[in-house]
Parts: C-alpha cells; structure tokens; sequence
C-alpha cells in the first residue's frame, strides 16, 4: 500500500489523512495473504511477513483475522462465495446446459487465470492439509459443484444426457478436469491462456474421445 505524503501550504489548515475503510483494509489484508502464501508457502509464510506486504501493522492483522489459518479460509470463503454468485448469475440467464457447463468452465478456469497467485493458493496451498480439505469440501465447494450438478440433471430431464449416470458422480469428474487444467496451469514453464482451454474439457466431457 503506497502512502503519499501531503505537504500544505502556510495558508492552508492541515487536515488528518482519512483511515481506510474497514472493508478495504480487510480486503488489502487478504490480497497480502493471498501474495504471501503463493510466494513463500502458506507453512513458511508468518502473519508478519502478510502484515508487512499489506502496510499494516502486525496487530492490525488480528482486528479482522484470528490466525494465519482464518486467513486462509477467509481467502477461500470470499473466492467461493464471488464464483458461486458469478456462477448462479450465468446460469439464470442459459437454458440450454450444454452451453451452461460451457459458461461454467470459461468462468472457472478464466477466474484462476486472471490471477496465478490466487490459483497457486487454491491448488496447491489449499491442499496441504487433510483439515482444510475436509472443511471446504463439506460446506462452500459443495455448492459450487451443485452448480454443475443441475445443469447435468437438466440435461438429463430433456434428454440431451444420459440418464444411466449419477448427475453428482458426472460433476465431479467435470471439476476434476478443470482442476486438473488449473494445476497443469501453474506448474507449466509455458505461459498460455487457462481459459482458452474450457472448450476443449467441455467437449471431451460431452462428447468423449469417440471418433466422429
């Protein structure tokens, strides 16, 4: 956080540098974080390694965070919850689920792409510790898959799927190649976009390696 020095001339009363608002300075916190844990490791980084990225003071940190670990789960909480928002607002607006798991794969793998830091957090960072993984796969990321769950029953409903598979079963193994997409992402040398390859998952899922 850059912080500007105001000089005034004798003719004008100084006036106190406004306090940033407490949302913003709780954002500017998680952004440190996310920076931190991507960088050196989430078991290396320290609370005042975030603190100092931020420009805050290491008690700062604990007015809004508990511990390094409410950290990360407060990094993975807002993410989910924007992406689960993001997602059931495409998903209102696309009939056809199809296109919907389309939108979906584009707006999950173009949300991590846009930010590497933030997607080293999620696929590697996250996965370190059976704790966090169980926690998160029971609440956030479970209605996140829900998502994909619905626009493949749907499909199924009007027969466009096949009815013989289990619509949780079929989304996992969506994500999984998603995730699977992300992770190859970050630890590739090659810098391409992540998005530019949602096409080619969704078509593999919906129409297999078969010949045409």
């Amino acid at each position: 956080m850059t912080i500007h020095s105001v000089v005034a001339l004798p003719s004008v009363s100084r006036r106190p540098r406004a306090e940033p608002a407490p949302g913003s300075k709780r954002d500017a916190i998680l952004r440190a974080a996310t920076d931190v844990f991507a960088g050196s490791g989430y078991f290396n980084a320290q609370v005042a390694d975030v603190a100092r990225v931020a420009g805050v003071a290491a008690g700062t940190v604990y007015l809004y965070f508990r511990s390094k670990d409410d950290l990360l789960v407060s990094i993975f909480e807002r993410s989910m919850r924007d992406a689960i928002t993001e997602g059931r607002a495409m998903a209102g607006g696309v009939r056809d689920p199809r296109e919907r798991l389309r939108r979906f794969a584009a707006l999950h793998l173009g949300r991590l792409g846009r930010d590497r830091k933030l997607a080293v957090v999620f696929q590697v960072e996250l996965r370190q510790s059976t704790k966090f993984m169980e926690r998160f796969s029971s609440t956030l990321l479970r209605e996140y898959l829900g998502l994909i769950r619905d626009a493949i029953a749907d499909g199924q409903r009007v027969g466009m799927f096949r009815a013989d598979i289990k619509p949780t079963v079929a989304a996992k193994v969506f994500f999984g190649a998603l995730d699977e997409m992300a992770t190859n992402w970050i630890l590739s040398r090659r810098r391409y976009s992540l998005e530019a390859d949602a096409d080619a998952v969704v078509d593999l899922f919906l129409n297999g390696a078969r010949a045409r």
